[in-house]
């Protein structure tokens, strides 16, 4: 699954934030769908809460490779940490299909 591509999607058809501040708010407050964090962040400890948070609150999380590639599928000229889902517009069958494995 391209999870870039969801984001894009995501972005074009409903609700997304970007940047690990603005994510962890939505994870914390429950609006989060889905989240998407960069494996190239440095330092680590910057996003290394997501994935536990997340857990803890059911939602489906998922790391790709790139923060360059993120912020392009984000909609936004720099590199972002992470970006959560609010709205999922058209992906939302696929974002039911992650959260169903988890």
């Amino acid at each position: 699954m391209d999870f870039y591509n969801i984001v894009e999607r995501a972005k074009k058809t409903g609700k997304i934030e970007k940047g690990t501040n603005e994510v962890t708010k939505s994870v914390e407050l429950g609006t989060a769908k889905f989240v998407v964090y960069a494996a190239d962040v440095q330092p680590k400890e910057i996003v290394a809460h997501l994935a536990v948070l997340c857990k803890d609150k059911g939602i489906p999380c998922k790391e790709v490779d790139s923060k360059q590639k993120l912020g392009i599928a984000a909609g936004i000229p720099v590199a972002t940490s992470s970006v959560a889902v609010i709205d999922a517009g058209e992906v939302a069958s696929e974002i039911a299909k992650l959260k169903s494995e988890l």
